[in-house]
């Protein structure tokens, strides 16, 4: 498998939208908008990712098929990662290998991460890049509709 990045085009957000609406992956993110459905605020919130000289936000590629997204958002200090990858690339290594290649181009440090708890795959992927856990909390998730546990990690150095 060829895993890449790239800046994204216009092309990649029916994918991501189509992506972030697959029940099983909202489950499993929890923190996801409060309705994945809603078309305008999702065109709104990429409008913004894409526009802001803070975010940067990159599609995933394998053999040059869109499989997600990774992001690094945030101001200096408390910038934090985040990635989508579609349901049917899971557990092929294809998180940690992308999120690999954004820390590479975003070499801000420190660098923070939020999983909720129980997100067994997200996890090894950010512990394998590096990251550690510094912290729990316990905050409402829309893609559950319940209070969820959820760990604060960190990529320091």
């Amino acid at each position: 498998m060829d895993i890449a990045l790239r800046p994204v085009h216009d092309s990649d957000l029916p994918v991501f939208f189509r992506q972030t609406n697959d029940p099983e992956s909202v489950q499993m993110a929890a923190f996801t908008p409060e309705d994945p459905a809603d078309r305008d605020r999702f065109e709104a919130k990429w409008a913004h990712i894409r526009s802001s000289p803070e975010i940067v936000a990159r599609t995933v590629l394998v053999d040059g098929d869109v499989v997600g997204s990774a992001s690094v958002f945030g101001e200096a200090g408390e910038r934090e990662v985040t990635y989508w990858i579609d349901r049917a690339y899971w557990g092929k290594g294809i998180a940690t290998a992308a999120l690999r290649l954004l820390l590479a181009e975003v070499t801000d440090r420190p660098l923070y991460a939020r999983v909720a708890a129980d997100n067994a795959g997200s996890l090894r992927v950010l512990r394998t890049c590096g990251f550690e856990v510094t912290g729990r909390a316990t905050a409402y998730a829309p893609g559950r509709g319940e209070e969820t546990d959820e760990l604060v990690l960190a990529l320091e150095g």
